[in-house]
């Protein structure tokens, strides 16, 4: 079976420790951590992930600028990323703007929510549908 590679990028260490060991645990992804926002471009370019998550409030370079530098970059523009946030009031990520390219999921966030996350960005990368966040 072809592991899916996932890149999470969020500043609080401990998060990516258990989300990488959670995730790999099932056997379906391997994953990468990084914790310095500012790091998150260099680290995907070599990485080459299928899928990234990104928290929205991080130091230095926030999610939403880092969502950027991939869009811009035409060897990451394509990859599906999923936001991840606990500050965004839901009728805001619930707006067909923030919907289009994009899928939220709202912390504290379980396994399975994540999971769920990664299998419908992943399904919906290749089409015009945009994802149904926020999980």
């Amino acid at each position: 079976m072809n592991k899916k590679k996932i890149l999470i990028v969020d500043d609080e260490a401990a998060f990516t420790r258990m989300v990488k060991y959670a995730l790999e645990k099932t056997g379906r992804y391997e994953v990468r951590e990084e914790n310095l926002s500012v790091r998150a471009l260099d680290v995907a370019l070599e990485f080459q992930p299928d899928l990234a998550i990104l928290d929205i409030m991080m130091p230095d370079i926030d999610g939403s600028q880092v969502a950027q530098l991939f869009k811009t970059d035409e060897r990451l523009k394509d990859t599906p990323i999923i936001f991840m946030t606990a500050i965004i009031p839901k009728e805001e990520l619930e707006s067909e703007a923030n919907r289009k390219y994009i899928l939220y999921l709202r912390k504290p966030v379980t396994l399975v929510q994540i999971v769920e996350g990664i299998e419908q960005a992943l399904l919906t990368a290749n089409t015009d549908d945009a994802p149904v966040g926020p999980f």
